[in-house]
């Protein structure tokens, strides 16, 4: 009887809707580094910007209550590095996300992958992934910069966002478009 039980506990789990994300194995990886922001996290930072009162504050306070969750991972590792993309590639596929547009700068290339949301202007989830960003410091270069960020995102407020968190100033290049 327990062993039915745990078969078939093992067997619906998944339909339930638990499952890992495709970049869960970066979380814990000695050559990745990671930054996951919950909703909750975005709620205080939110709190704290309310009293700012400028335009920027506002556009952030309101698309921090629409996100559900930000992801940033970071790899100078070329082998983790390649690992991502091939991640990254495979996830685009499976998740039906669509190309929203490229950017390449020198040596530094921008992908923004996007799964519309209800509303023109507005994704469910955005994926950027960056490659060949070189440090100020001169030490060696970022590989690799992935971000993903999923809820009912505001295409024209990124920027405030972007600004706030201190994310990758390459999210800015996503504002607007669509």
């Amino acid at each position: 009887m327990k062993k039915l039980f745990l078969s078939i506990l093992v067997i619906t789990v998944p339909l339930f809707g638990v499952s890992q994300s495709a970049f869960d194995k970066y979380t814990n990886s000695d050559k990745v580094g990671s930054i996951s922001i919950n909703k909750s996290m975005l709620g205080i930072v939110a709190q704290m910007s309310a009293n700012d009162g400028d335009q920027e504050s506002k556009d952030f306070i309101e698309l921090a209550k629409s996100i559900e969750d930000i992801n940033v991972f970071v790899s100078e590792d070329a082998t983790a590095s390649a690992d991502m993309a091939m991640t990254m590639k495979r996830y685009i596929k499976k998740a039906k996300l669509e190309e929203m547009m490229k950017v390449r700068d020198g040596d530094t290339r921008v992908s923004f992958y996007i799964k519309n949301g209800k509303k023109e202007g507005f994704v469910k989830e955005l994926l950027m992934f960056v490659t060949g960003i070189d440090k100020d410091s001169g030490d060696s270069p970022i590989e690799t910069v992935l971000v993903t960020m999923t809820g009912n995102i505001d295409l024209n407020k990124v920027g405030a966002l972007t600004n706030k968190m201190n994310l990758p100033k390459e999210l800015k290049k996503a504002e607007g478009k669509k």
